[in-house]
């Protein structure tokens, strides 16, 4: 089993990050404004009072947030503000969620997984899919791994959305995920597949079997609502050559269904069914949120993660070991102010949780017995040389070859630091001699080359020498020039033989 490195680095804790999307619209509540620069969002309320009764609530709302992104922002735009440093955190070992939280019809579904008519549509899941493996294209000398499931919540119950059985027919035919919790208390999914993606065609399949096996069903506040909680997560595992250890982190990108209420979309049968589980299960998310920031206080030591599944999933996020980034989306018409003032208070309420991320570096030991059973090799090579083990043995002819391919294959290594490792002291001396032959021989074929050079321009000074000093006797000084040159190289020899 791997272990966890006790010496992995600590991040210092942050508060989540939270962005408000205002979705798109052609008239705006009058009572509606915003203050990019401030990060600030601001809805007056005209107070009602039917029958005369005296309306004492608030009328003027305030709110402010890490980031607003208004209705003419791009998802390019959208994904670089929110899923990049993310994603760039997840590379390096840290958890990351990012999360869409809002009323239904407000356009959590088209930020995360984006809209199907065009290609700039695309949502964070596919931007985040091409960015992962750019990042490994551009990182050679690391080994990336990347793995992906797909859960699904519907009437808190989890499915795997990636599952191949051709059997099934409607979503409960689908594997159930089970909730385990591990004796660290850790929490683990089973009956989840966990599909490895090779490249980015093949995740870009998976997401589009998900999206195929979703619940989708028409509201009268959404054509297209859909009707679960809906998670994609990304395992991507790391390691740098000649490593022991392994960088894993996991990336949840979470589409929340859209909260509703029954009495004002007077929906009835399974549809209020879903909405009346959808409902609940955000009611135990802002529990969860409440007790985070109580806790956070000193006033309260139990959190409440085990009321559903998907608080139960979205333990580390809220609260953990996990970079997280909230995107609320809010819609701006008079008749949606309510539902866009209430997701505002839960957003902030969100702001107030701290994590604490950390680098997530484990010791593999697959890795680590491979790198000792190699030093280990290496040792018993050298303890060999010292004790002269085996040099009482014949040397043989293909002993001789084995040296040769040895002494071949260190000249050939680019790697200043390489071993040179023989096997015995015997092997360790004839290698050397080997190595002095080359070198000899590389030598002669450097000398004769120089003096072929020195010959041509040798004869062309001789002729020009003695067409200027005809009838005088020059054989004696040429004699004497020549010994001192090979009584020169003599010495050369003789030194570069001892240093040898």
């Amino acid at each position: 089993r791997l272990e966890r490195l006790a010496g992995h680095l600590e991040m210092v804790a942050s508060n989540i990050k939270v962005f408000i999307r205002i979705r798109p619209c052609a008239r705006p509540a009058a009572g509606f404004s915003l203050e990019l620069e401030k990060g600030q969002l601001n809805f007056e309320v005209d107070k009602s009072s039917p029958d005369g009764q005296v309306n004492n609530s608030k009328t003027n709302h305030k709110f402010n947030f890490d980031g607003i992104l208004p209705m003419q922002t791009t998802q390019q735009q959208v994904f670089d503000a929110v899923a990049r440093p993310v994603i760039d955190d997840v590379l390096q070992g840290i958890n990351g969620t990012i999360f869409a939280y809002g009323q239904t019809g407000s356009g959590k579904t088209f930020t995360i997984t984006g809209g199907a008519e065009r290609y700039e549509d695309r949502g964070l899941i596919p931007r985040t899919i091409s960015y992962l493996f750019e990042a490994f294209k551009s990182n050679p000398g690391t080994k990336f791994s990347l793995y992906i499931s797909y859960l699904e919540i519907y009437n808190n119950d989890g499915y795997d959305l990636l599952s191949r059985e051709d059997t099934a027919t409607k979503l409960e035919d689908l594997p159930k995920v089970m909730l385990r919790e591990d004796e660290e208390g850790n929490i683990k999914l089973r009956n989840l597949s966990v599909n490895m993606a090779q490249k980015e065609e093949d995740a870009l399949n998976l997401l589009f079997l998900g999206d195929t096996n979703r619940v989708v069903a028409e509201t009268p506040m959404n054509d297209a609502s859909t009707r679960s909680h809906c998670m994609f997560i990304m395992w991507v595992e790391s390691q740098k050559p000649d490593s022991d250890t392994v960088r894993r982190a996991k990336l949840h990108l979470v589409d929340l269904a859209g909260s509703e209420r029954i009495g004002k979309t007077g929906v009835e049968g399974k549809l209020r069914t879903e909405a009346t589980s959808i409902n609940l299960s955000l009611h135990y998310l802002e529990q969860v949120i409440v007790a985070l920031h109580e806790r956070s206080q000193g006033r309260r030591q139990h959190v409440p993660y085990r009321n559903s599944i998907l608080t139960s999933v979205l333990r580390d996020s809220l609260g953990g070991n996990c970079r997280t980034i909230m995107v609320g989306t809010a819609a701006t018409e008079g008749t949606n102010i309510d539902e866009s003032i209430s997701t505002c208070r839960f957003a902030q309420r969100v702001a107030c949780i701290k994590n604490n991320a950390v680098v997530n570096e484990e010791l593999d030991p697959a890795l680590m017995i491979r790198r000792l059973k190699k030093e280990v090799a290496q040792l018993k090579d050298e303890l060999t040389m010292i004790s002269d083990e085996g040099d009482e043995e014949e040397f043989t002819a293909a002993d001789m070859d084995e040296c040769r391919k040895l002494v071949s294959a260190y000249l050939e290594e680019t790697d200043l630091e390489a071993p040179f490792v023989c096997g015995s002291m015997r092997k360790f001396r004839e290698s050397f001699q080997v190595l002095r032959q080359v070198y000899w021989q590389r030598e002669n074929e450097g000398t004769l080359r120089g003096a072929g050079a020195s010959a041509g321009a040798g004869g062309a000074a001789a002729s020009t020498a003695g067409a200027c000093s005809a009838g005088e006797n020059t054989g004696t000084p040429a004699v004497g020039s020549l010994e001192a040159t090979v009584a020169e190289l003599r010495q050369q020899v003789a030194r570069r033989d001892q240093e040898i």
